[in-house]
């Protein structure tokens, strides 16, 4: 299946942006009368006819509207942008394919990378979203220090990992079925004592991911996997 992605959908006739425009009109080669698929990122698969076959503009008429099923769990990994920006988008791009609701970056003490460009993160997302045939957008938050980050958020099942003596709990024995989920990911330098006393204190629970010591990004995905696995 082909989706197009427009975020922007109101009525019964609206027009695609001007990316997925030239996709549909130009590479594709659709023409007046075709029917199309067309999610809104808000969880929506819409079939619509193209009226005006314009490459820039593309105009269209709802014919059907479906609603994805919703997840009954929630999915917030907060995770340090590694130095090697090809290997956080890798994160991305997996785990919306695998399901993930909310992504937010933080720039801990041991942060190599304390930038990143949010637009090549969306498009990332945008991108496995259409892929793995999904019609909700992940929430995506800009970078923000470790401190404040884990001040504001107070709602969820809340765990960070870290791995040392005294963690002998690993998360699929912690995490609880159908909850809201706060996973915390350090950098490739861990996150330091000091950062984790203030998680602690903030009712995070210190977890491990296994035996082997993972790269930032594959932590990532293993705690995206696992919280999905939980909720079979």
């Amino acid at each position: 299946m082909q989706l197009f992605y427009e975020p922007n959908v109101s009525g019964d006739q609206f027009i695609l942006n001007e990316e997925e425009s030239r996709h549909c009109i130009k590479v594709l080669r659709k023409k007046a009368e075709d029917n199309i698929t067309i999610i809104d990122g808000k969880g929506n698969f819409i079939t619509a006819q193209i009226l005006d076959a314009h490459p820039k503009k593309c105009q269209v008429k709802v014919i059907e509207t479906q609603a994805e099923n919703p997840r009954k769990f929630y999915i917030h990994i907060a995770i340090a942008p590694t130095k090697n920006v090809d290997r956080i988008e890798w994160f991305i791009e997996k785990s919306v394919e695998i399901g993930i609701d909310e992504i937010s970056f933080i720039n801990c003490q041991n942060s190599e990378r304390r930038l990143i460009k949010m637009d090549r993160i969306e498009k990332k997302a945008i991108s496995a979203m259409k892929q793995s045939l999904k019609a909700t957008m992940p929430k995506l938050n800009d970078i923000q220090s470790f401190k404040d980050f884990i001040n504001t958020e107070n709602n969820s099942d809340k765990f960070i990992g870290f791995v040392d003596m005294d963690n002998p709990h690993h998360l699929v024995h912690k995490a609880q079925k159908s909850s809201k989920y706060l996973m915390l990911i350090g950098p490739e330098g861990d996150f330091t004592l000091e950062e984790v006393a203030l998680a602690l204190n903030n009712g995070f629970q210190k977890i491990s991911l296994g035996q082997s010591r993972l790269r930032t990004e594959t932590a990532g995905i293993s705690a995206c996997c696992l919280f999905n696995m939980i909720n079979l």
